[in-house]
């Protein structure tokens, strides 16, 4: 009689271990990766600098103008600009080098056509392509 009691009190142990075991799998093939991505792009989020080519989470694809705190200044085509937090930039498609970034101070060559007072037409960017019945 004592035998087949302890006998059925070592088993106690196994439905345990199995549950303790579960959750040391879930910890290795899901939580930890997913916290290495969030590490991984706060810290591309953090090296953002003015001139790198970026993809925000919606698709958009602009450079970097300017970087606030949370805010990113980016510009969509030449003269458009837009704002985004931070978080929205999905990744850094080409950055740019820090010798290549020219300083404010500096005077920068600009395109005739698209300054004010300009002789020349300004194009627009607009193409019209609608469809015409044969």
């Amino acid at each position: 009689m004592f035998n087949a009691a302890q006998a059925q009190g070592g088993g106690s142990f196994t439905p345990l271990l199995l549950i303790v075991l579960l959750f040391g799998v879930m910890y290795f093939m899901m939580i930890r990766p997913q916290q290495k991505r969030r590490r991984e792009a706060q810290q591309m989020q953090s090296a953002l600098g003015p001139g790198d080519e970026i993809v925000t989470i919606g698709g958009l694809h602009a450079t970097v103008v300017d970087v606030a705190d949370d805010v990113v200044t980016v510009e969509i085509s030449p003269g458009v600009n837009a704002r985004f937090a931070r978080p929205a930039i999905a990744k850094v498609v080409k950055q740019t080098p820090v010798d290549d970034i020219v300083p404010d101070d500096e005077p920068v060559a600009t395109d005739p056509v698209t300054e004010p007072g300009a002789t020349a037409p300004i194009e627009s960017p607009v193409v019209e392509t609608r469809k015409t019945k044969d």
